[in-house]
């Protein structure tokens, strides 16, 4: 029986808590742009918001990744 990779496991660890830390960010930028339409920084703002939600998805599916090949191996 093949065993769990545990660098591997505790790197996707690390990616997930980057992972949550992004997910709360993205929208509590994107509220922060719409709050502040007037505003001139108002579409860099909401740029960036929808950047770190899309980094959020990406990174999600990465770190998942990980921890498969953690598991499983590279096959």
């Amino acid at each position: 029986m093949k065993r769990t990779n545990r660098e591997l496991f505790f790197k996707s660890l690390k990616y997930f808590a980057y992972t949550v830390l992004l997910m709360f960010m993205a929208p509590t930028v994107i509220y922060q742009a719409f709050k502040n339409q007037t505003h001139p920084w108002y579409w860099p703002v909401l740029i960036l918001g929808l950047l770190l939600a899309v980094a959020a998805i990406i990174m999600g599916f990465y770190s998942l990744k990980i921890i498969m090949k953690s598991f499983f191996g590279d096959e």
